[in-house]
């Protein structure tokens, strides 16, 4: 799910949606109205599930996808691989995910992950985990 919202009303560290991926703003400069134009917006913006970055030029008045982030608290069930089995600690649903943040990929290769909680990400459908809880 998304929201439209206007290009000049983001800043560094907001969230976009550029190309279909979900991604969040690294750089954003923006230039003055011009004599024969409006103020142009450049953005870099690194991808959430890709870490690709990717960039947008635009007039700060167009209206761009910005992606509504839901934050979840699940507990790992399994490890198979690069794949992890989460529940849901509210609505006890299962799933699977291989998409975890660099930084706790080390923490969940080393030792027993079975049991850990985790916070992870919901956005347009796709899942991510993001930090490892305790």
């Amino acid at each position: 799910m998304s929201k439209p919202m206007d290009l000049g009303a983001l800043k560094i560290g907001s969230y976009i949606i550029i190309d279909g991926e979900p991604c969040r703003i690294v750089s954003y400069d923006h230039s003055k109205p011009g004599k024969h134009g409006s103020a142009k917006a450049r953005i870099t913006a690194v991808g959430v599930f890709d870490n690709k970055p990717h960039p947008f030029v635009g007039p700060v008045s167009t209206k761009v996808e910005v992606p509504l982030i839901d934050k979840r608290n699940g507990q790992i069930i399994s490890k198979t691989g690069e794949s992890l089995q989460i529940m849901d600690l509210e609505t006890f649903e299962v799933f699977e995910t291989s998409a975890i943040e660099d930084e706790i990929r080390d923490k969940i290769q080393q030792g027993e992950v079975q049991g850990r909680e985790v916070e992870y990400w919901k956005v347009l459908d796709r899942i991510k985990i993001v930090r490892v809880k305790g």
